[in-house]
């Protein structure tokens, strides 16, 4: 059987029927073009054995073009009336049934995925997207790869390199699962409503083997966050406070390979991971 995509009046009457009103606070600026989300998917490079976790499916626009292919999802949904009324969409648009489950809940609170997904695909909002991709990567190692629409500013920021203006937190502890690339320009005109912002898609490729152990993410991922709280500062004074003073800082520092007078700005997180080795374990 066919499936077919949600048009732009599709998703209005469901809104209607739901009483959804997009809110600015859960981020629902609902795609309306069916190119648009078939290009997602596309750059997911989604294929028809796979099983995809989506966050945020919404009125379902995104969750159907991914079902096209013929994968199964597993669509995680904070709104209790949008995750009610998904599946039934999926029905009646020619979706299979056992094809798609839902899962209604807070994506941040979610420790459990059925079917063990192994692509993530999302349309993200601004203030949630970075520390949902983050605890789902956390959270769900067979998680091989994925692609997300996010505001062209959270995209940028992910597939940041070092020595950028734009590098900071974000862009250290997405690499430490993998690398990170922009994939594509999404258009204003294609979501209702209409947001004020630009999106891009950008994707990741999980590292085969993990970087380090989860107690080595935790303590490098401290660092991190230390070197960035004071950007532009010389590390040895950044990491005084982890450390206990500049000395000590300077001393780990050299032991890791990494110069004191260095900038939090200017490592790579295979350089912060190696300053987590070298700091004494409290």
């Amino acid at each position: 059987m066919t499936v077919s995509l949600l048009g732009a009046a599709d998703i209005r009457r469901l809104a209607a029927e739901l009483d959804v009103t997009p809110t600015k606070k859960l981020g629902q600026n609902f795609v309306v073009d069916a190119n648009t989300v078939r290009k997602i998917v596309q750059a997911a490079d989604v294929q028809p054995s796979e099983r995809v976790v989506e966050i945020g499916p919404g009125l379902g626009s995104l969750t159907l073009a991914i079902l096209e292919t013929g994968a199964s999802v597993t669509a995680v949904e904070i709104d209790h009336r949008l995750a009610a009324r998904l599946p039934q969409t999926a029905l009646d648009r020619g979706v299979p049934e056992g094809a798609l489950t839902v899962v209604d809940a807070d994506a941040m609170r979610v420790t459990a995925l059925p079917g063990e997904p192994t692509v993530l695909v999302a349309n993200l909002p601004y203030n949630v997207s970075v520390p949902v991709l983050l605890h789902f990567l956390e959270t769900f190692p067979y998680l091989e790869r994925g692609v997300v629409m996010v505001q062209a500013e959270v995209a940028e920021r992910l597939a940041a390199k070092p020595g950028s203006k734009i590098y900071g937190t974000p862009s250290v502890k997405a690499a430490w699962y993998g690398p990170w690339k922009l994939s594509g320009t999404v258009s204003r005109q294609v979501f209702w409503p209409v947001p004020n912002v630009d999106s891009l898609l950008v994707g990741f490729h999980r590292d085969p083997q993990p970087r380090g152990s989860e107690e080595e993410r935790r303590r490098t991922f401290a660092i991190v966050d230390a070197a960035f709280n004071q950007r532009r500062k010389m590390l040895r004074q950044a990491l005084s406070g982890i450390f206990g003073s500049s000395a000590e800082a300077s001393a780990v520092l050299e032991s890791a390979g990494v110069a004191p007078t260095a900038r939090g700005e200017d490592l790579t997180v295979d350089d912060y991971h190696r300053i987590a080795l070298a700091a004494p374990v409290a």
